[in-house]
């Protein structure tokens, strides 16, 4: 089945994540810091994506999860963080960004010693995420999280 012409693209799902990671006037009023967990708000959404802006305190992490087949992007806006997908760890800065299709799983986690800051950009929008546990045998799903938990 071909994509829809009007769905943004990783590339423009990227851009905007990167656009607004460096726009913190747009964002910075809304920030909180929880111990209890990640913080996230959704910025926006419409028919063709959504946005959601994350702060994290050192040590939280998101686990391995997929965006149940949503692509998107996310952008580093303050502090940074690391990417582990199934290959590969990369630590993130400030205006650094990762884009993906709708079958990646990854893991993000805060572990610098400050806070963060991250905006992600989804598309379509997020319905359903999955939780995985990786092991030495692989992938072990663990849980599905839909939007209304969120």
């Amino acid at each position: 089945m071909a994509a829809s012409t009007s769905a943004p693209t990783r590339v423009r799902l990227a851009e905007t994540a990167r656009r607004l990671a460096t726009a913190p006037d747009e964002w910075i009023h809304r920030v909180r810091l929880s111990t209890e967990g990640r913080w996230y708000e959704r910025l926006h959404q419409d028919d063709d994506h959504e946005i959601w802006l994350l702060s994290w305190l050192p040590g939280q992490s998101t686990g391995f999860h997929d965006h149940g087949g949503s692509r998107g992007a996310f952008a580093v806006a303050l502090g940074s963080l690391r990417e582990h997908d199934l290959t590969t760890e990369r630590d993130l800065a400030p205006g650094d960004f990762r884009e993906f299709g709708p079958d990646y799983i990854h893991s993000v986690t805060n572990a610098s010693t400050a806070p963060a800051v991250s905006v992600h950009v989804y598309s379509p929008r997020l319905t359903v995420m999955n939780r995985y546990d990786l092991t030495d045998a692989g992938l072990i799903k663990l849980a599905e999280e839909r939007s209304d938990d969120w």
